[in-house]
């Protein structure tokens, strides 16, 4: 994804958080912000080290990130996201963890 479409710094997630507007499901936890001056939604992901070493959590984050890159259509823009992984996405295949955070934006009611 375009560096535009990321969130990275520290503030802009305590932002966002701190809103409190957040969906989740059994994999997958996320917070929402409006946000007033973009065009675009933009997103922030979160891997802990519950999930497990570096070599884990960089493919949660690749599977993650694939699969925002194939719903970036449908995602509604000027949404500001932040996308928390849960410790059993570790065992999820590439469809499994886009089903997962597909549902979780139905909830959170960004996807068109």
């Amino acid at each position: 994804m375009k560096k535009s479409y990321r969130i990275k710094k520290e503030k802009e997630f305590q932002k966002i958080i701190y809103h409190k507007d957040s969906y989740a499901n059994r994999n997958f936890v996320v917070y929402i912000l409006p946000a007033e001056e973009n065009t675009h939604f933009r997103v922030g992901l979160s891997v802990g080290k519950k999930i497990g070493n570096a070599v884990a959590r960089n493919k949660v984050k690749r599977l993650m990130r694939t699969s925002l890159y194939d719903l970036r259509d449908s995602i509604k823009p000027s949404y500001n996201i932040v996308l928390i992984a849960r410790p059993k996405v570790v065992d999820l295949s590439l469809d499994e963890v886009k089903n997962n955070i597909e549902h979780v934006f139905k909830l959170a009611n960004i996807i068109e």
